[in-house]
């Protein structure tokens, strides 16, 4: 059986805080560990989904793994060091904080008995178009045919009333 290790050191988040979003990929395929950090409206989830992506590319290329049989057998989110600053007090005395870091280990393993997927995901590309402006385009444009034109939507040059009643600043 065949595993592939990736780690994250030195993540400026609080391991108790990383290990919420780490605890619920235990043991999942990884297409359904990415649709739940894709979904996690958590801070953590964005550099967890970062380091699963990574793991899957480099169990890809390096050791030609199928990413569709691949789980996340265990995933360790450890102590790293801690930034030891200080906060101004009452009667010139200050109080200790301390900014914690995180080591993330992630260990991919080959298993047979992984579901089928249920679903796709799909990953929006930006693409530049003629004129320099970046735009995001998803799968569906993709299948748009050639001679298709889509038409603007009419410009607006007076932002409406709601816009102007909740201005931040007084015109």
């Amino acid at each position: 059986m065949a595993t592939q290790i990736a780690q994250l050191r030195f993540l400026r988040m609080a391991p108790r805080k990383v290990r919420l979003v780490a605890d619920t990929l235990k043991g999942l395929s990884v297409n359904e560990a990415e649709a739940q950090l894709l979904l996690q409206p958590r801070r953590a989830a964005k550099p967890l989904l970062k380091l699963l992506r990574s793991a899957v590319s480099n169990a890809k290329n390096n050791q030609k793994l199928n990413p569709d049989t691949l789980m996340i057998q265990s995933i360790r989110v450890d102590n790293g060091p801690m930034l030891k600053r200080s906060m101004p007090r009452a009667r010139g005395s200050s109080s200790p904080i301390q900014k914690k870091m995180s080591h993330v280990f992630l260990l991919l393993a080959e298993s047979a008995s992984v579901k089928p997927k249920r679903f796709s995901i799909v990953v929006p590309k930006k693409v530049k178009d003629m004129q320099g402006k970046k735009k995001v385009v998803t799968s569906k444009e993709k299948t748009k045919l050639p001679g298709t034109i889509e038409l603007p939507r009419p410009l607006q040059e007076k932002p409406g009333v709601f816009k102007r009643f909740f201005q931040r600043k007084s015109v």
